[in-house]
């Protein structure tokens, strides 16, 4: 019952990662919390399932195009997975309120971002980009020592994040790939979809696998995300961009704060 009560907002959590292009998965943990009745590391770990999907469902357009590189991603992925186990037994140590207070503080990162048109946050940022609005040169890779440090801190912090609250850290990813390995800017956002399919699925398997999800409520509520993704893709071109991305920022700022008043008040 409970993740059918979710279900609604599931719809619109993927409708606005079709619309936008990304940020929509950051409300998933609060609406499965406040709305649906999961503790948070429950939330974390059912959020890990649209993260994986929703990545799968853009991985597709850019595999098409070209633009990811499959080695690479799955080098930076497992570079992660320590991360991963660390931040998933962080999660299951952590105190509940406290770690959704942290996560309030990422989901205002999240809005800042979205707004800064950050590439791998929205639609508007990725085609400005692919569509050679933005500058897609190619920096000149740090030399390999310095070149393996980026790739095993961005690698592991980003197992990190996955793992602790159940993101999928492509603003990390994306730079890493860009300014360590020396790929386009297109390129980088396509191969770091595949590398959060990697994170979310080590993450899973970190917390006991599919044994440690609530399908009674991450069915349906993962479900109704999927269409909202797909409805969010279709409605894209009919709706204003900058008008959508500035509200729902906002709609992240307001869930923001209540997140962390609600937490403080609990703690």
């Amino acid at each position: 019952m409970k993740g059918l009560v979710a279900s609604p907002l599931g719809f619109l959590i993927g409708f606005a990662l079709g619309a936008l292009g990304g940020g929509g998965s950051i409300l998933a943990v609060p609406v499965l919390v406040y709305a649906a009745g999961q503790t948070p590391a429950a939330a974390t770990t059912t959020s890990l399932l649209i993260v994986a999907g929703a990545s799968g469902f853009g991985l597709v357009g850019h595999w098409r195009a070209g633009r990811v590189k499959v080695r690479s991603g799955i080098v930076f992925g497992l570079v992660g997975i320590a991360g991963s186990f660390v931040g998933t037994a962080l999660n299951r140590r952590v105190d509940g309120d406290l770690l959704l207070l942290a996560f309030s503080g990422l989901i205002l990162v999240a809005a800042w971002r979205m707004l800064t048109r950050c590439p791998t946050c929205t639609r508007v940022g990725e085609e400005e980009v692919v569509g050679g609005d933005a500058d897609t040169k190619v920096v000149a890779p740090a030399g390999q020592r310095k070149k393996l440090i980026t790739v095993v801190a961005a690698g592991t912090g980003v197992g990190f994040l996955t793992g602790l609250f159940g993101v999928g850290g492509g603003f990390v990813i994306v730079p890493a790939l860009t300014l360590a390995l020396g790929f386009a800017m297109p390129e980088a956002i396509g191969t770091s979809l595949l590398v959060i399919i990697i994170n979310a699925a080590v993450a899973l398997a970190a917390r006991g696998g599919p044994g440690a999800v609530e399908w009674d409520i991450a069915i349906p509520f993962t479900v109704a995300a999927m269409i909202g993704v797909a409805a969010g893709v279709r409605a894209a071109d009919r709706l204003p961009a900058e008008s959508l991305l500035r509200a729902f920022a906002a709609l992240l700022v307001a869930v923001g704060f209540y997140t962390a008043i609600s937490s403080v008040l609990a703690l």
